[in-house]
């Protein structure tokens, strides 16, 4: 009893999900999970394309394909043995992260207990995690991302009136609301978001792929001290100087100040600036604005890392939830394109190409 609650916690289960559970085991004499799997599988089959793509996000040809890119095993087995194949591990990913649903009200379409469902959301997602996290924690894993690519890039940033011309991508960082933990309040407090949170630091390409992803921090760091902890400048002085004179740069808020790979904007403390500064300014101010659909579209996608209520981080693995979420909104945009990529007329690599198989 006490595993399959903390499973269900662990799982982002809501209080109405744990009160189920405690019913559905103590005071009810309801199926054993042997038999509830007797009973009809789940299939796509049983959903129309439209359903599958509001559900899952992604559509039914590409579901079976993203299992076998994410490197899930045919058969996903939970600690407390709960066993299911690696589709429909993938679905019961998607279905949760798409929307913040309570695990009793999804549990039925796969005929499996809430803490079941809750079980085989956090092995799979520890799956994801374990064998694609490194796209995300550094850009030397990135086969991709070469010299061709930030010309690319750069070339298309320019063409909608950016005022540089080796600018390839953009970096901002994100405070990602949670609940109220019980002990140290205050490191995770943030005073200009005036919310308790997580922070992390991400770097967004203009076809709308999030190249990488540092964190979590604390809610009360301030994003040039997380810059700092990241050592992402060291990564950039790797993979974006290619000589002396072929160097190229990420554009980015001004707190994080000005520096050879990473330009921020001109400060106007007093009004001041030269009219050169200040079409500066415009220019990349108007193509930040474009890019935020960018990094809204994870949440927007996959909107359950979006729901504070859910988000408890002395209780669940947030970070993960989070970087999966990342994760698989990469893969939506390698597969069917993004706002960003429309805007700045770049296309985004393949599945394959991202993954680098």
């Amino acid at each position: 009893m006490e595993e399959m609650l903390e499973a269900a916690i662990l799982g982002g289960a809501t209080d109405d999900d744990i009160e189920y559970i405690i019913l559905d085991n103590v005071l009810i004499n309801r199926d054993t999970e042997q038999h509830r799997n007797e009973r009809a599988r789940f299939s796509l089959d049983n959903y129309s394309d439209k359903e599958i793509k509001e559900m899952f996000r992604f559509e039914r040809h590409d579901i079976p394909r993203l299992a076998n890119i994410l490197g899930i095993p045919e058969e996903v087995r939970t600690p407390r043995r709960v066993k299911v194949d690696n589709l429909v591990a993938l679905c019961i990913v998607l279905r949760r992260l798409a929307y913040p649903n309570r695990l009793r009200d999804i549990a039925p379409m796969w005929n499996l207990s809430p803490q079941a469902i809750s079980e085989v959301f956090l092995t799979t997602m520890d799956i994801i995690i374990r064998n694609n996290g490194r796209f995300l924690d550094r850009l030397q894993n990135l086969q991709w991302l070469d010299r061709n690519k930030m010309q690319y890039y750069a070339q298309a940033i320019r063409a909608k009136g950016g005022a540089v011309e080796n600018c390839w991508g953009f970096m901002d960082g994100t405070a990602r609301q949670i609940c109220r933990p019980s002990v140290l309040q205050e490191n995770y407090y943030s005073g200009h978001k005036r919310a308790h949170c997580l922070k992390f630091q991400s770097i967004l390409c203009p076809d709308g792929i999030i190249a990488n992803l540092k964190g979590p921090y604390e809610g009360r760091r301030h994003d040039a001290g997380i810059f700092r902890a990241s050592e992402i400048y060291a990564e950039l002085e790797q993979v974006a100087v290619f000589s002396e004179n072929e160097k190229f740069c990420l554009f980015a808020d001004q707190g994080y100040g000005v520096m050879e790979l990473v330009l921020t904007p001109f400060p106007n403390r007093q009004g001041l600036l030269q009219p050169y500064q200040r079409q500066f300014n415009e220019s990349m101010r108007k193509l930040r604005v474009a890019v935020e659909w960018g990094f809204q579209k994870p949440i927007t996608q996959f909107a359950f890392v979006d729901f504070k209520k859910n988000q408890k981080i002395l209780m669940q693995d947030v970070p993960n939830m989070y970087k999966t979420a990342i994760l698989l909104s990469n893969c939506h945009t390698c597969l069917y394109g993004s706002q960003s990529a429309e805007y700045f007329h770049v296309t985004p690599p393949t599945l394959d190409v991202y993954f680098g198989v």
